[in-house]
């Protein structure tokens, strides 16, 4: 029984899961916006706004800590030095999720998950 189990499986072992969201996070942090499947984006929005809550206060530790979740410096940079900033008196609510038409192979509802200006 999976009773009080948060979040999606999305067909993905943990490993493949979690390698996942932090490709999913590099994107967006990189592009500042991207197009995936409803539940993808459902999912990578707590994601994203940890990680942007983190940077808010640019430190070693946070620098470090951030590097350990993404493991991409381009984006860990342009996190702390971009994206965070714009956000430093905002407390949540970094991210917006549009529903887009269904995918044309398999009719999946896609979704466009940015950042909110």
């Amino acid at each position: 029984m999976r009773h009080r189990k948060a979040g999606r499986k999305l067909g993905r072992n943990p490993a493949q899961r979690q390698a996942l969201f932090r490709q999913l996070a590099i994107s967006m942090i990189i592009h500042e916006r991207i197009t995936t499947t409803e539940a993808k984006a459902k999912d990578l929005r707590p994601v994203i706004e940890k990680l942007v809550t983190i940077a808010r206060e640019d430190s070693h530790a946070n620098r470090h800590l951030i590097m350990k979740k993404i493991d991409n410096p381009l984006a860990t940079t342009k996190l702390f030095e971009v994206i965070a900033p714009r956000f430093e008196e905002t407390n949540g609510g970094y991210t917006r999720i549009s529903k887009l038409e269904p995918r044309r192979g398999d009719a999946a509802p896609m979704a466009l998950i940015e950042f909110v200006e």
